[in-house]
């Protein structure tokens, strides 16, 4: 018997029992397996670049700033300026992964550390947020993930695990490991992680303070142990490693009353959001300090160096939201009654009635898609019946019946 080898041939750490493929490294009073071994170097060694993100990027594609806006305008209405912003940030984002291609050794700038610059947008519910940060993943074809902040808490507590956002984005990727690395996540809801006082309250704020801490080594960069089914971690599975060093992190929230303290910090000088006037509305005017007196740490914002803000809808943008975009929801619409056979317009009074109604429901360009929905609910339920001629349009009184009458009262209405 190997004196050495503790009497319950067990790893202290996983427990799991000593076999012919399976080796103990015992001492005194404990052991440890292998794995366990393996796993204690890889989190020794976490700080390191891994061997992969040292390699070039050829597939890797980098349009410029200006060709980068131009995309975003084919499919988002409005926000100039933020998307001024986010091309200039995501541009310089993933140039940052080839700088190596164009410093030689011997270059004084070679040694020149670019940091990552994740971006925190400030906008009301239903203004285009998250459809910007798809939009991009969209252009570069990269790994896209959304993840909901209010569901993460701290680890060991009832929730997910902030890992878990990873695992989302690998999955989109398709396992790829090295091509998740390059990924863009979208983190909605960050203002409900935010403190509800500034005070440091001497209770566990498993879902607020807590998470922003979790999340500050994955913003930075860090290699991440995932569990590849999602749940929680624990000492008998295995992990997926993935280097967050190379992926963009983009951070949207309404931060309700967040105006409020920008006002108090500028004195008179601001009025509710109108700080930066822009051509689809105004915005609002955010310094980091804002973001801490709200309830972010200070740590948290240091790693969201990018900060833009994104303007209320007006009437007209609805509008333009509707028909303009590559795919918008008219031309949805009629494509599916295309299919049937159906020629589908709508009366221009129709589209600003639909976007009156939405305004209304401050629900931004979401609630343009429910009342659209709830219009059309009986036209696509029998299509053929309202259908004169081959074609259905759109009026405005069919519209301001919003889609709560029968049937056969909105067959008359729409015929």
């Amino acid at each position: 018997m190997n004196r050495r080898q503790p009497p319950s041939a067990r790893c202290s750490f996983c427990g799991k029992v000593q076999t012919a493929s399976r080796r103990l490294i015992a001492g005194n009073e404990a052991a440890i397996c292998e794995e366990c071994v393996q796993i204690c170097e890889t989190m020794v060694k976490g700080e390191e670049e891994t061997p992969e993100l040292k390699k070039p990027l050829p597939d890797l594609v980098i349009p410029p700033p200006a060709s980068i806006k131009q995309f975003l305008d084919n499919y988002v209405i409005g926000h100039t300026h933020a998307k001024k912003v986010l091309s200039v940030a995501v541009h310089n984002h993933y140039k940052r992964l080839k700088q190596s291609e164009h410093f030689g050794p011997d270059d004084p700038l070679a040694e020149v550390e670019i940091e990552k610059s994740n971006v925190m947008l400030i906008g009301p519910t239903g203004c285009g947020k998250t459809l910007l940060a798809r939009t991009l993943a969209r252009m570069l074809d990269v790994p896209f993930a959304i993840a909901d902040a209010t569901t993460l808490t701290e680890a060991g507590y009832v929730g997910e695990d902030v890992e878990n956002i990873l695992l989302y984005l690998i999955q989109n990727a398709e396992g790829d490991l090295a091509r998740a690395g390059m990924g863009i996540i979208y983190i909605d809801e960050i203002d409900k992680i935010g403190r509800k006082t500034e005070n440091v309250s001497i209770t566990r704020d498993v879902s607020g303070e807590g998470v922003q801490q979790a999340l500050l080594k994955i913003l930075e960069g860090t290699v991440a142990r995932v569990p590849p089914g999602g749940g929680r971690k624990h000492p008998q599975q295995d992990y997926l490693q993935i280097n967050t060093a190379h992926i963009l992190f983009i951070c949207g929230g309404a931060f309700v009353g967040l105006d409020s303290i920008c006002r108090r910090r500028m004195g008179s000088k601001a009025v509710g959001f109108g700080v930066v006037n822009t051509p689809s509305g105004t915005t609002l005017d955010v310094e980091p300090e804002d973001l801490v007196h709200y309830g972010l740490i200070p740590e948290f914002v240091g790693r969201l160096p990018v900060i833009t803000s994104l303007s209320d809808l007006s009437a007209d943008d609805l509008v333009r939201i509707l028909v303009e975009p590559k795919n918008c929801m008219v031309k949805q619409y009629q494509k599916l009654m295309q299919m049937e056979g159906i020629k589908l317009t709508f009366a221009d009074s129709a589209l600003k009635e639909l976007a009156r109604l939405a305004l209304k429901r401050k629900s931004g360009a979401r609630g343009l898609r429910a009342i659209l929905e709830k219009i059309m609910l009986d036209l696509m339920f029998d299509v053929k019946r309202y259908a004169s001629n081959g074609e259905i349009k759109i009026t405005k009184r069919m519209v301001d019946e919003h889609g709560r009458t029968e049937s056969a009262d909105f067959l008359r209405i729409a015929s």
